[in-house]
């Protein structure tokens, strides 16, 4: 499956001008082939933007009376014919979450996954962190996964994907100054050991007191990158091919070599 990464800050503070944005994106991605277009992290409404967050944050059901932007999206899926995944701030009762949403390309909610591991004093002010480490969807006949930015650096999040099934993990991120080795060496090494592709989508730029590093990724279950973008605004393509997953799989098993007995203490 052609996967676009849109590589971008957008307009922080402006859901409207970055549903724009993304409306413009998907028609580029559309054009090329791709089956599933993945934003960065809170794409929807911008990442260091304060209380905003709050104010903007809006439910994850497209059919609640106040999403407005889920409604919006779903109808850029639908019109351009292609999955998206889109990160945003979500409202529940009275928590905030750091959220990605993925809509099909019928505009259909397919799945919605909360941020579940918090990075710094400023994520945690302003987002509740998630329970559920593993939410999936199927989207053209991979199983994808969900993940946002930090998560990915815990390998025993991504481990559990592996072991639940997942093809393809689409981790929508705000990677920042100095830590930019994480794209370029922690995510592949992530992709092989756990024989799956992952897509990592990173903003752009300085925002606040931070400074996004780009080079966002697609990398394959043999640990090479099969896109990586600059330090720009950019929309950049890769293919996640089931054929060339299957045989990697099968050269390098390291889910069927596992002894899980060992590894009791780590769940410490």
């Amino acid at each position: 499956m052609r996967t676009a990464l849109l590589q971008s800050s957008g307009h922080p503070g402006s859901t409207a001008a970055n549903l724009k944005v993304l409306d413009a994106a998907a028609g580029r991605a559309a054009a090329a082939g791709a089956g599933i277009l993945v934003t960065s992290e809170m794409f929807l409404t911008g990442y260091a933007i304060g209380d905003d967050v709050a104010r903007l944050a809006e439910p994850a059901d497209a059919d609640a009376a106040d999403a407005d932007a889920a409604d919006a999206i779903a109808e850029i899926a639908h019109q351009h014919g292609l999955a998206v995944a889109y990160g945003y701030p979500e409202r529940s009762g009275d928590a905030v979450f750091n959220s990605v949403q993925l809509i099909s390309a019928d505009g259909a909610r397919l799945a919605n996954y909360r941020k579940t591991h918090l990075f710094g004093c400023f994520e945690r002010e302003q987002f509740t962190p998630g329970e559920q480490p593993v939410v999936q969807a199927e989207v053209n006949g991979l199983r994808v996964g969900l993940m946002i930015c930090y998560d990915v650096e815990f390998p025993e999040n991504v481990r559990a994907h592996a072991l639940a099934g997942t093809d393809l993990l689409l981790v929508p991120t705000a990677q920042m100054h100095p830590f930019q080795f994480v794209a370029e060496s922690v995510v592949p090494v992530r992709a092989f050991e756990n024989q799956m592709y992952v897509a990592y989508v990173n903003r752009v730029g300085a925002e606040g007191e931070f400074e996004f590093v780009g080079l966002s990724t697609l990398a394959g279950p043999d640990g090479v990158a099969r896109a990586r973008a600059g330090r720009g605004e950019e929309l950049v393509f890769a293919d996640a091919d089931p054929g060339f997953l299957a045989a990697s799989r099968a050269a390098n098993p390291y889910l069927s070599d596992r002894r899980p007995a060992l590894y009791g203490s780590l769940a410490v």
